[in-house]
């Protein structure tokens, strides 16, 4: 191979993508990409959860329903990848507020080494020990003082109660900003989204973290001399009732358990119209895949008492809340216990749960304090929050100081590298890459299968050719493309460009330099999404619904690469024996794994693309990961990996790293020695290649 090299703009045989100009996929008027694209994850969705539903229905005795729970413990086990760390908890109290008929302790406690939790410990008056709760918060920037009026109903009902602060809420900010009083990522949704992206790369979900909080939790209640350690319950709504599941199902010292506004099922929760996943910390990849529901959470906890708290109007669908009720019931008659498990129902949107408080309570105080009395609970009003934090600061990382979700993976990411055999072939490491392209990107289109695919009518125009051309990647999805090629017979060189917004002039132009040229419209492009802030862009929830069911967007898109010169190869006009692709942004890393796993693939062109997944866990900040990520990827490879398969067969134009910053000319020879880089401004002119020149040459 040649070594790296760096060439100025001026005649480089590149070709940019990046400016916006309308598509030249087939015009309709809807649906989108992705549209198509959600409506196929959906139609994934249902045929699991069918699957689903017979596996539940055949259970028939309490040892079958049993040996459900441990391979649902497995799966989870396998999925999330929990954290280990135990012994005694490192706490300290910072504060007391002494209040009518309850005191509150102001504590904060280590989840793991460095790594702080805090939260106010709400401690009944009269002797001890008592039962205790923990209680989680939903979404809110306020975090656990948001959880006041119920810490204090509680706490007047002889409950110990633990009210934390879930991580990027009230005093755990992970990108606290003091110039801007808050988080520069924005809501909390956002900072989770954020702490997804970087954890992923590294393999597991960051639901651990969030778990190993509430377990420690748990540890620290143990511990108290106040509470009766055989009688601890969980509760929380929202994001905070996801929480309370996952303690629930996973941890048999909670001994009773009410999850408000989160249990529903997928048949109701990705149904037309319906949002799909939430967010980041509540969408486990793989789950769907793997035959799981959201009632298995609560199914996990059986026999122990438990309450699904739902809202008629709520995002989690009503309809949905009571079916995933009704399947947990019976799960939980398989022990005799149907009893023990009961629905609250409430009017009003997503998390209007105070009008239920007396029968919260009275849930809690049935189970973990043996009185069945449902009374009436007066809401306290929350007063001066001040006087609830727990830091000086009313932030850890501007008081004490805190290890962030980043820091611990970057951390874990240091230990992790790929394993390569000593003495590895050249031979024997593309096929090594190839496998784990497969296994972590879950490719599933191989090179050379034959290839289903609908060309419209041809237009001619301006001396070019115009196909429409409808290719068909898996059953029930297909993508939109455009051949466009000077008029004429004989085989031709062929190039496959795929960005987001292709620019229509420069494909052209290389049709008329006589290249057959296959312009793809991106899956999944169109359209938007909630964003859950600006950095994570509108890729979160889509990027979420497809690793549920086992997809990944760099794999279904590199799919669709394949899929799209299968099509060609099939073509008499084309010579497929060395195709061109040229791919920009977030098409950048597909490109790249489509040439390793396609050897009809020639010379690659990558335009302002992420160049290492690396940075994801080494950066505080990226921006739009989602488009991009993949699960546990730094275990198997990372780009520069699948780039130094290709050699100088690889040009990278303008490179960028996590957070859209240019790379330096001396960064891109750190990560890519091989490849050959230009580096160009915007009005360069470019031309593309000439045909006569073979697109595969591999010099």
């Amino acid at each position: 191979m040649r070594p790296f090299r760096i060439l100025l703009a001026a005649g480089a045989a590149t070709l940019a993508l990046s400016s916006a100009l309308p598509s030249m996929a087939q015009t309709t008027a809807a649906p989108t990409a992705r549209d198509r694209l959600i409506l196929w994850l959906n139609s994934l969705v249902h045929d699991h959860s069918t699957r689903r539903a017979e596996t539940i229905a055949a259970l028939s005795t309490e040892e079958e329903a049993r040996q459900r729970q441990v391979r649902v413990r497995s799966l989870l086990a396998e999925m999330i990848e929990f954290e280990t760390f135990a012994g005694p908890v490192v706490s300290q109290t910072t504060g007391m507020v002494r209040e009518d008929g309850y005191d509150i302790e102001k504590v904060w406690y280590e989840s793991l080494p460095g790594y702080r939790v805090t939260g106010d410990v709400y401690v009944p008056h009269g002797r001890g020990p008592h039962p205790a709760i923990i209680i989680q918060p939903g979404h809110g920037p306020d975090g656990k003082i948001g959880n006041f009026a119920f810490a204090v109903a509680l706490a007047r009902a002889g409950f110990v109660v633990l009210s934390i602060d879930i991580v990027s809420e009230g005093e755990r900010l992970q990108h606290y900003d003091p110039d801007i009083g808050g988080s520069k990522v924005g809501r909390p949704t956002g900072e989770h989204s954020m702490a997804f992206g970087q954890a992923l790369p590294v393999g597991g979900h960051v639901s651990r973290f969030f778990i190993q909080d509430a377990m420690r939790g748990v540890d620290y209640m143990m511990a108290r001399p106040d509470v009766d350690d055989q009688r601890i319950g969980a509760f929380g709504c929202s994001g905070g009732g996801t929480m309370t599941a996952y303690l629930a199902a996973l941890d048999p010292r909670i001994k009773a358990a009410a999850t408000a506004c989160y249990i529903t099922d997928f048949d109701h929760q990705f149904a037309p119209g319906e949002t799909g996943p939430q967010d980041a910390e509540q969408s486990i990849p793989f789950f769907i895949e793997r035959g799981l529901g959201l009632a298995d959470w609560v199914e996990a906890a059986a026999p122990r008492p438990y309450a699904v708290i739902s809202t008629t109007e709520d995002m989690f669908p009503i309809a949905g809340a009571r079916a995933a009720f009704a399947e947990a019931q019976r799960f939980y008659g398989l022990f005799g216990a149907a009893d023990r498990i009961t629905m609250i129902e409430g009017p009003g949107g997503h998390g209007n749960i105070r009008p239920l408080a007396p029968q919260i309570v009275g849930f809690f105080t049935r189970w973990l304090r043996d009185d069945p009395t449902e009374r009436p609970v007066a809401v306290a009003p929350t007063g001066d929050p001040a006087r609830l934090l727990v830091t000086s600061t009313g932030q850890l990382s501007t008081s004490i100081g805190s290890e962030t979700i980043q820091s611990l993976v970057e951390a874990e990411a240091a230990t992790i590298r790929p394993d390569v055999p000593a003495g590895e072939s050249a031979s024997a490491r593309l096929q090594r890459l190839r496998t784990a392209v497969r296994d972590i990107a879950r490719t599933t289109v191989r090179p050379g299968a034959p290839a289903s695919a609908q060309p419209g009518p041809t237009v001619e125009r301006d001396g070019l050719s115009r196909t429409p051309v409808t290719i068909e990647v898996e059953p029930g999805i297909t993508v939109s493309a455009n051949l466009i090629q000077t008029s004429g017979r004989g085989r031709r060189p062929a190039v496959v460009i795929a960005s987001a917004m292709p620019q229509a002039s420069q494909a052209d132009a290389w049709a008329r330099a006589g290249w057959a040229v296959l312009v793809v419209e991106p899956r999944g492009a169109g359209g938007t999404e909630e964003a859950k802030s600006p950095l994570t862009g509108d890729w979160t929830l889509l990027s979420l619904r497809a690793l549920m069911v086992g997809k990944t967007p760099v794999g279904m898109r590199t799919d669709d690469i394949v899929a799209a010169i299968n099509w060609l190869a099939s073509r008499e006009d084309v010579d497929a024996s060395g195709v061109a692709l040229q791919a920009s942004g977030a098409l950048g890393p597909v490109a790249l794994h489509a040439a390793v796993l396609d050897d009809r693939i020639g010379r690659v062109w990558i335009d302002s693309s992420l160049l290492s997944y690396r940075e994801f866990v080494e950066r505080p900040i990226s921006r739009n990961m989602a488009e991009v990520n993949l699960p546990g990827v730094l275990r198997r490879y990372d780009l520069p990996d699948l780039a130094a398969v290709l050699g100088d067969r690889l040009t990278v134009i303008n490179p960028v790293n996590s957070v859209g910053e240019p790379l330096s000319a001396a960064r891109t020879s750190e990560l890519l020695p091989a490849a050959v880089a230009v580096f160009r401004g915007g009005r360069d002119p470019v031309e593309p290649p000439p045909a006569s020149r073979r697109a595969g040459a591999r010099s």
